[in-house]
């Protein structure tokens, strides 16, 4: 019976270290994930040399005094000013929440809605003021 045991206990050990060397090898390939992960200052001189302003063949004019990140209870949204329009560059909802429909820009005031799945919405209404954006 011990030697039965044994015996198991080996060959459960030998699979499971043959699918973790499969895994590993595979595991990128399989998950679509390389396995190289930027360290923050990578990230950062990455971020540094995307360049600002509006996306390639955008017609509207570059926005004046940058994109603002706003952080709500909800979510965070990135918006610029140009012109005395605010325009949304990006919004994100926390877990939890989730946001329907919202409207770019540009505009005079826009509205972004953080819709809770259980509990009380979070409206941001942002507009610009003295070419930054504000709530």
């Amino acid at each position: 019976m011990k030697r039965l045991m044994l015996a198991w206990a080996v060959v459960a050990l030998a699979a499971a270290g043959a699918a973790v060397a499969v895994l590993g090898l595979l595991g990128g390939v399989l998950t679509g994930q390389s396995g190289n992960v930027m360290t923050q200052a990578e990230a950062r001189s990455a971020l540094a040399t995307l360049p600002s302003g509006a996306p390639t063949g955008a017609a509207s004019p570059a926005p004046t005094g940058g994109g603002k990140v706003i952080r709500t209870a909800g979510g965070t949204v990135i918006a610029t000013c140009s012109a005395g329009q605010v325009s949304l560059r990006n919004w994100s909802p926390f877990q939890g929440y989730s946001v329907d429909d919202p409207e770019p820009g540009p505009a005079s005031s826009l509205t972004v809605e953080f819709d809770r799945e259980e509990g009380e919405d979070v409206e941001v209404v942002v507009r610009c003021q003295n070419g930054r954006p504000v709530i």
